[in-house]
């Protein structure tokens, strides 16, 4: 179960500094409070967080979670949970970027780089 947990963790480590190099804003504002079970992004103002994963689901047959309530397409979830390996965060960190470029979303590209750089230097 330590090893489940500890791969859930890093998955989200991933994902996180991916978005942080994208310059999107994660809705966890306490790093230290951030769950290592999903990661919220926020879109920038004035883009739809509905049709980015639209665009996704669409080009790459990746699902992401909706925002509920008041995040309701402000925001898209990246689950990092079950059997979800190496491959699997950068296969959906890609679609994300992939997504992102398509839909005119602002952005820094690399961040699946920035990913790749931290599952490398922290490999199981």
């Amino acid at each position: 179960l330590d090893n489940v947990f500890a791969r859930h963790e890093r998955a989200a480590e991933a994902t996180r500094r991916c978005v942080r190099h994208w310059g999107l804003d994660i809705q966890c504002r306490i790093p230290a409070q951030a769950s290592s079970t999903v990661t919220a992004v926020r879109m920038p103002e004035g883009h739809s967080a509905d049709a980015l994963r639209a665009e996704i689901l669409k080009r790459s047959n990746t699902s992401l979670g909706n925002g509920l309530g008041q995040l309701n397409d402000k925001v898209f979830r990246i689950g990092h949970v079950g059997d979800f390996n190496d491959t699997a965060v950068v296969g959906v960190l890609a679609s994300v970027e992939m997504g992102m470029a398509v839909c005119g979303v602002p952005h820094r590209a690399g961040g699946v780089d920035a990913a790749m750089g931290y599952l490398r230097g922290n490999a199981n």
